[in-house]
């Protein structure tokens, strides 16, 4: 059977990428909404869920809370501890996963259509009776510990720690899901019992489905995994206000090359000048080696490997942000090369040409991210998420076509802001400093 499972999984990941999705909204008796596609052909499923407001519904003073429970729902429920849970969904030929962001948990599960009572079972233990055993919480609490400590001396890990600071002022946000060491030593089972509680409830539950079941079998499978979730969990948090000003921030650390993450305030999801923005930036940043930040960083200068942007739109805020590491006696010039093309953008706009071929790539590679259950059904959940209509699918690449010249440009000239990017830089930067950049 684990052979099978095995080819199963294999096959899966390279199912037709053109093929034309159809979603299913179905409504459980118990009012649980979930997004179907219905796939017959092979005795497999895929299953996604998500629970909005992941790490960010930490309470006060117990910041890593929900990390650390999220990482314990996996180490024994009901009335198996963590070996024999891990034993008994091994021997399903099952695969669970639990993961936590700033704005969501998402758990996401794939199983035999042979194996599908026994793999829901389980997989509903570990949501609604999980153990928080102590041996277990000590054990991921160390391995806490240990993340922790590999980000002190992992650059790309205290740059972005020090624009979070910089950017979300006391919003959770400005801080890591994971907790300080001194938040997670103090952290209790009775901590971790309220985190659970706070999270897992039906007022923040998105459902995706993809794979062997109908839409009437997969109406009684979540109410049977989710129907005894509580109605209500914690309140989301506020919006968050985006801080950073324009600038410089040096952060001293021991290497020869520096990092740099840099950005300003962003674009939400929602709003309807989105898919212009998303075009611009891969024309700026976000298009690889066709990029202009890439043929004038790497290509024209040498000044390093790669440099990317990336719009960044949370639930309670968004930002624009980019990344790029240099010799530190090269980044001050990198620097000064970015700011320029981020100028030079928002002033002259982009040309007719980089708008065609951002389309072509784009709408190109859209399709591919359908390239199995699992993928699809994660899509699914952030679509619900997002607030997007379920033939949203269909319609993407037309919207991607719609826009013009002159949108781009337009949002080119209100979200591109030279005076207010702000860089953190990690390592021992030749010729910067803290402080305002030079005109």
């Amino acid at each position: 059977m684990r052979i099978f499972s095995a080819l199963v999984f294999s096959f899966l990941t390279v199912l037709p990428a053109q093929a034309e999705v159809k979603i299913q909204e179905v409504i459980s008796p118990g009012g649980i909404t979930a997004w179907l596609v219905e796939e017959p052909s092979i005795p497999f499923m895929a299953l996604e869920l998500r629970f909005r407001g992941g790490g960010s519904l930490d309470r006060p003073e117990k910041r890593g809370a929900l990390n650390l429970m999220t990482g314990l729902l996996e180490e024994g429920a009901g009335d198996l501890d963590s070996r024999g849970f891990a034993r008994a969904v091994e021997n399903l030929a099952a695969s669970f996963s639990y993961n936590l962001n700033s704005d969501f948990l998402s758990v996401s599960a794939r199983f035999l259509s042979e194996n599908r009572d026994d793999a829901v079972a389980l997989l509903r233990s570990s949501i609604v009776d999980p153990n928080f055993n102590e041996p277990d919480i000590e054990r991921v609490r160390g391995q806490v510990f240990a993340g922790l400590l590999s980000d002190t001396t992992d650059p790309d890990a205290i740059v972005g720690a020090a624009f979070n600071r910089m950017t979300f002022g006391d919003h959770p946000y400005a801080t890591d899901l994971s907790g300080t060491n001194e938040s997670v030593a103090a952290l209790t089972r009775e901590d971790l019992v309220n985190a659970h509680g706070d999270i897992f409830a039906k007022d923040r539950l998105y459902v995706g489905a993809v794979g062997d079941i109908t839409p009437a079998e997969l109406a009684i499978l979540v109410d049977e995994l989710l129907g005894d979730l509580p109605e209500t969990g914690a309140p989301q948090p506020p919006a968050a206000e985006v801080t950073i000003e324009g600038g410089i921030t040096v952060v001293d650390f021991n290497t020869p090359q520096s990092v740099a993450l840099f950005g300003h305030t962003g674009i939400a999801l929602e709003d309807p000048d989105y898919f212009s923005a998303t075009i611009l930036n891969h024309i700026l940043g976000g298009g690889s080696f066709e990029s202009r930040l890439m043929k004038e960083v790497r290509e024209k200068r040498g000044l390093t490997y790669g440099v990317s942007t990336f719009l960044v739109p949370r639930d309670h805020a968004a930002t624009y942000q980019g990344q790029v590491a240099s010799a530190n006696d090269r980044i001050a010039e990198a620097i000064s090369v970015i700011r320029n093309e981020w100028s030079k953008a928002a002033e002259k706009g982009v040309t007719d040409e980089e708008l065609r071929n951002a389309k072509t790539y784009i709408t190109g590679a859209y399709p591919l991210r359908f390239d199995g259950n699992a993928p699809i059904a994660r899509i699914m959940v952030g679509m619900q998420m997002i607030g997007f209509p379920i033939d949203y699918i269909a319609t993407r690449n037309d919207k991607v076509e719609a826009v013009t010249l002159e949108d781009v440009n337009r949002v080119a000239a209100e979200l591109l802001d030279v005076d207010g990017l702000h860089f953190v830089v990690v390592g021992k930067p030749v010729g910067l400093a803290t402080g305002p950049l030079p005109e």
